[in-house]
Parts: C-alpha cells; sequence; structure tokens
C-alpha cells in the first residue's frame, strides 16, 4: 500500500482554515503526523490512495495473484463454525444458502473484532457456562473469548457554516472532489500523565456530495487511552443470529474515558473559536459537556478490538503470541481481535500489519 499525506494545496476550504486555527492556538503544525517525535501536533492526514483512488486489501494484496490458480474466494459464504478433528479442522458454512464444509491443516479466522469471537463461541471455545446457557456444548474452556472489546470512544462539537464558507466548498467539490476529513490534531488531556498524547481531535466539513455532517462543521473528539471494557457474545448456535455487542463506553470506574472527552471538548471549542473558523460559522453556545450529556451522545470511533486477545499465558488471553487459539492450535486469528490494547492510532494500518505479521509465522 501507497502511504502519502496530503500536500498543503490539497487542503480544501475548510481544512485550510483549521491549519490556520491551530497554529494560532499554539499547535505545533506536523508535515507528518505518522512521525513518531510527532507528539501534540496537529496537520493534514495520512492516506492510503493511489492515483486518486483509496486502496484497501483487496486492491493490494488479492489482485496481484488473482490470476495465479492458486487462490478461490466463495462470497455469499456465512461461516458457521470451525471443528477441530485429528487430522486438521472443518469449517462448517453456508454456502449460497447450502450446508459446506471445507478442510484444512490450519484455519486462518479474519472475521473482525465481532465476527471472529462469535464464531469461536459456537464452535464451542468460550466459558463453558455462557455456552451452555445458548445451546453450544463447550470444547476448549477459554472464558475471555469475546472479552476485553473496547473502541476509542468519540464525541464532537459543532457549528452551521455561514453562506461564503458553503458556497465556497461547493465551488471547489464542482472542480474535484472535497474530502470531508482532511486535518487531526494529536493532543493532551489532564489525565496524560505519561507526557504523550490521548486525544485525537479531527475537523469534518463535507459538501453536499454527502449528507455525513447535515451541513455543519464538526471537530470529533476521540480519547485514544480508553479504559472501559465491553463484551460480544451469541446468543444462539444459529449463526444468522447476531451476537449482543456491548461496548459499555465511559463504563470505567474511575471516568477516566469521559473526562479525557471533556477536555477534548473543551479543546474542540478553542479551535472552533479561533477568528479563521469563527469568522465563517455561525455564532452559537458552546455544547454541554456535562457528563450526563457526554454518555448521552458519545459515539464509536470505528476502531473495534480485543475480543480474542493474545497474551503469555491462557489464563488472560486467547490466543498465543502467534495467533494460535489455545488449546485449539490449528485455528489461527489474524484480525484486531487480537490486540490486548488499542494502540493511539487508527486501526487500519496496524490491521494489515497483523495479517501480514500472522502470514509470515504460516511460511
Amino acid at each position: 500500500m501507497s502511504v502519502q499525506a496530503y500536500a498543503p494545496h490539497e487542503a480544501g476550504p475548510f481544512h485550510r482554515r483549521c491549519l490556520t486555527a491551530a497554529a494560532a492556538l499554539g499547535w505545533t503544525i506536523a508535515s507528518d503526523l505518522c512521525d513518531l517525535d510527532a507528539n501534540e501536533s496537529f496537520g493534514l492526514e495520512t492516506v492510503n490512495v493511489v492515483d486518486g483512488v483509496r486502496w484497501n486489501t483487496a486492491f493490494a494484496y488479492l489482485d496481484p495473484i488473482r490470476a495465479g490458480g492458486y487462490l478461490r474466494i466463495l462470497d455469499r459464504t456465512l461461516v458457521d463454525r470451525v471443528e477441530t478433528t485429528d487430522t486438521g479442522v472443518l469449517v462448517h458454512s453456508v454456502v449460497d444458502g447450502r450446508p459446506t464444509v471445507v478442510g484444512a491443516d490450519t484455519v486462518i479466522l479474519s472475521a473482525g473484532v465481532y465476527g471472529t469471537p462469535a464464531i469461536l463461541q459456537r464452535s464451542g471455545i468460550g466459558e463453558p457456562n455462557r455456552l451452555r446457557a445458548v445451546g453450544v456444548e463447550p470444547v476448549v474452556e477459554l472464558p475471555l473469548v469475546g472479552a476485553n472489546l473496547h473502541d476509542h470512544p468519540m464525541i464532537g462539537a459543532g457549528r452551521d457554516l455561514v453562506d461564503s464558507l458553503a458556497r465556497e466548498i461547493e465551488a471547489e467539490a464542482a472542480r474535484g472532489f472535497v474530502p470531508e476529513e482532511q486535518t487531526l490534531g494529536k493532543a493532551r488531556s489532564s489525565l496524560a500523565t505519561d507526557g504523550i498524547f490521548d486525544l485525537h481531535l479531527f475537523p469534518v466539513c463535507a459538501s453536499t456530495q454527502t449528507t455525513l455532517t447535515d451541513g455543519r462543521a464538526l471537530v470529533e473528539v476521540a480519547c485514544m487511552t480508553p479504559r472501559s471494557r465491553g463484551s460480544v457474545e451469541i446468543v444462539s448456535p444459529d449463526p444468522t443470529a447476531p451476537p449482543v455487542i456491548d461496548h459499555r463506553y465511559l463504563s470505567d470506574e474511575t471516568d477516566h474515558d469521559l473526562t479525557v472527552l471533556r477536555d477534548g471538548l473543551e479543546m474542540a471549542e478553542e479551535l472552533l473559536a479561533q477568528p479563521a473558523l469563527a469568522d465563517v460559522l455561525v455564532a452559537e453556545s458552546p455544547r454541554d459537556r456535562s457528563a450526563d450529556a457526554i454518555r448521552r451522545d458519545v459515539q464509536h470511533y470505528y476502531h473495534p478490538v480485543g475480543t480474542a486477545m493474545m497474551a503469555n499465558d491462557r489464563a488472560d488471553g486467547v490466543c498465543d503470541a502467534v495467533g494460535r487459539v489455545r488449546g485449539a492450535e490449528s485455528i489461527v486469528v489474524a484480525d484486531v481481535s487480537l490486540m490486548p490494547q488499542i494502540p493511539r492510532a487508527n486501526t487500519n494500518i496496524p490491521a494489515v500489519v497483523i495479517g501480514e505479521r500472522i502470514a509470515s509465522f504460516m511460511v
């Protein structure tokens, strides 16, 4: 994958003003937010875009080998469960409505932070009492399957656009794509005692090409060091029955996550109040930063992880250091379910790194 940052001349009308506002607040303007030394900083985002197209793993990894004769893709397939045998693993699936079983020496499970634990639980791998309660016979006792679910909790502050900025964005959009997200800031809350950023602040503003922001400019705030933990639990052996997904956002006993978000909202309001932005946004009162309001409006940051976490000891996790499910080593997990703790970053590139790393162990 090609990873590069937006160039300054590529910044859209709103995000050019965000850079000016951040500099006025004393933020270091970083040329590369991925620089390990760019701790507290603000800048243009890094993107995996090639010739104007955002790449994904299918483009980067599947397309080059599609014609090689050793890749077979089964679409319209629902994986039910995996069954370990004396000779390998059987994958029980439903393909176009027909039950299908595929055998292999090793199965790499990459169904995501919600799908992977659900498949393991339907396979009898999990906490025995919970499995029996939903009609699944336990096979391997691993109580932490589906536990440790966490994400970066997020909330935002916003303003309506004045007509001049709206027209400017629409005029630029008529000439080409105007990204709604282009800039991001890394900041420290009052609880960042280790000296490292624990907040993302990222402005969002869309043209009428998208309904993403309903005509408002937003500064979204995300806690990058969440302590709250939730779970994923199946309710039935039926693979079409959705599991119960409970993130339990802002549930940590010390209110760490809530406090970090409150501090971030204050920073977001300061950014919106800078003349570079205030002059093109409709004035309104700062949003309610009470605990009740934050709990009511908290959102996800699209970064769930942790539900089949790796650990040094079976009592502390689900998988070993190379992704093998403990007690069922012919099943290997290769997705962000493995993460014991979420990184202070978006999880798309770490997910790719996990895939590459697990693949290297299979050679």
